[in-house]
């Protein structure tokens, strides 16, 4: 199994250079035709020398977009939940849409067939954002603001599951413009309270 790399024992030059080649080039090209050959010699390094780092592409490309998403913050509280989730999730859809949204499409795919790559990308990049987002929703539910027979972690993924559901089935634009509307349907759901049938359901 390829060992972890060493941070303390990397050249911070040819780091950086790596990082930088890998998502330039996952940019430009496409995310399937990056190779390790070629982030090589754009970053003016050895093969073996990433090779020595990362066991394949994914892996470099992985901890690129890391790099340039930077650590999970925390989510905004201002007192109104609507809007900060709406700032949050408009922002997200922005950062999707650009040119990172298809290098993750590109990431996600080749996760699909490779368990270890899927699970550094649910460690390294979900785990810590999603665990930011349920401190944020636990304070709603202590306030009552949101319901408490939910756990959080599936408001979570209700939140931004459809988010992801455009990206990578391409169902529909990833506008900011929406994200009001789609926190209201999450905050209010879907149902019609006025209707017959929802008077008998009470």
């Amino acid at each position: 199994m390829h060992a972890a790399p060493n941070p303390d024992l990397r050249n911070p030059r040819v780091h950086r250079a790596t990082l930088d080649a890998a998502l330039e080039l996952a940019i430009r090209d496409g995310y399937a035709k990056v190779t390790v050959e070629a982030i090589a010699a754009t970053a003016g390094v050895g093969k073996q020398t990433i090779y020595r780092w990362w066991p394949h592409k994914a892996a470099v490309v992985l901890e690129a977009l890391n790099d340039r998403t930077g650590p999970a913050s925390r989510v905004p509280d201002t007192g109104d939940l609507a809007a900060d989730l709406t700032a949050a999730t408009g922002g997200v859809m922005r950062l999707l849409s650009t040119d990172l949204g298809a290098v993750w499409c590109g990431l996600i795919a080749d996760a699909q067939s490779d368990t270890h790559l899927a699970e550094n990308i649910r460690v390294t990049f979900f785990e810590p954002r999603i665990a930011r987002w349920q401190e944020r929703l636990d304070a709603a539910v202590a306030t009552g603001e949101l319901r408490a027979d939910v756990s959080t972690r599936t408001m979570v993924e209700l939140l931004f599951g459809p988010i992801y559901y455009r990206l990578l089935l391409g169902t529909g634009p990833l506008d900011p413009g929406n994200a009001a509307a789609h926190v209201d349907y999450l905050l209010n759901g879907m149902g019609n309270t006025t209707s017959p049938g929802s008077r008998r359901r009470r």
